[in-house]
């Protein structure tokens, strides 16, 4: 196969995987895929799992079970202790989660990359316009969790969760093909806006778990927002939730993508560049010894 035919198959295999995963009924296909998944007849059981593990990438090798009820049950496995410590260094804000690196970098006026090529505006995907401002300056990651990855998130510093924000929308697909073709997506699809507060310096840092095509819920340990806010809706929670830097925050109900945005000071970790893999707890971002203290 010639080069140029070899770029044309790989198009048109992004084309097929575009077209049956969003141009079809996002919402009603999403609920029913989180009503399939949660089946726990052992025939249907036995067979999504061995389909799931048939086209994801899937390793259970740490899972703290052997054997699961549901495809869901599956998904949104624990792990067995100590299997993603946090990285315990003050200066490092540690991974949330097992995931793909996607675009990351500088937040430059106001901004931030889906893709090379196209960017958002923070304001948009935060809802904030005054909180997207306190990270002029700072930087940014995005985290893609592939159907087969530990789904679980977790801390990336000793942390208080001060304010949750529930954006319902879209349910765009969230993988490569989709983030190439579909503007703004992150800022249309279902998501949280978890506002961290770092225990030790004060600063402030942000998730974005979004959500997307399938089973998108989001859920949190201390907050149970998923499906209470009415469709095309945003609803503010507010908290006091503190959790050590490793410890589990909450779970998405299938691979998705969570983006971490940090204040001006912070730079990525060394290896951490589009394509790279990182599991949760890994270092992500770091910040100068200077900047450890109040």
């Amino acid at each position: 196969m010639t080069p140029r035919a070899l770029v044309q198959r790989v198009l048109a295999g992004e084309r097929l995987n575009f077209l049956l995963t969003n141009c079809v009924p996002r919402r009603t296909l999403t609920r029913f895929a989180g009503w399939f998944c949660a089946i726990e007849q052992p025939l249907v059981r036995d067979a999504s799992i061995a389909a799931w593990k048939w086209f994801a990438d899937v390793d259970l090798r740490d899972a703290r079970k052997t054997r699961f009820a549901s495809l869901r049950d599956a998904f949104t496995r624990e792990l067995v202790p100590g299997a993603r410590p946090a990285n315990a260094d003050p200066a490092v804000l540690a991974s949330p989660c097992d995931a793909i690196v996607g675009a990351c970098g500088p937040i430059e006026d106001g901004q931030a990359h889906q893709v090379k090529g196209s960017r958002y505006a923070l304001a948009e995907l935060l809802r904030d316009g005054a909180l997207a401002a306190a990270y002029d300056g700072g930087r940014y990651a995005t985290l893609r969790l592939t159907a087969g990855m530990y789904h679980r998130f977790h801390a990336p510093h000793d942390v208080t969760v001060e304010r949750v924000t529930y954006i319902a929308g879209d349910a765009f697909n969230v993988n490569p093909p989709a983030l190439r073709r579909v503007a703004r997506l992150y800022c249309r699809n279902t998501r949280a806006v978890l506002r961290l507060r770092l225990n030790a310096t004060g600063r402030l840092v942000t998730l974005v778990p979004v959500g997307a095509v399938l089973v998108a819920s989001i859920r949190l340990h201390f907050l149970d927002v998923a499906g209470r806010a009415p469709p095309r809706a945003s609803r503010d929670f507010a908290c006091d939730a503190q959790f050590p830097k490793g410890a589990e925050m909450g779970w998405f109900e299938h691979g998705s993508t969570i983006v971490v945005v940090a204040p001006r000071g912070y730079a990525v970790c060394g290896g951490i560049a589009t394509g790279a893999r990182i599991r949760a707890g890994a270092a992500l971002m770091r910040v100068a010894p200077e900047s450890i203290t109040r």
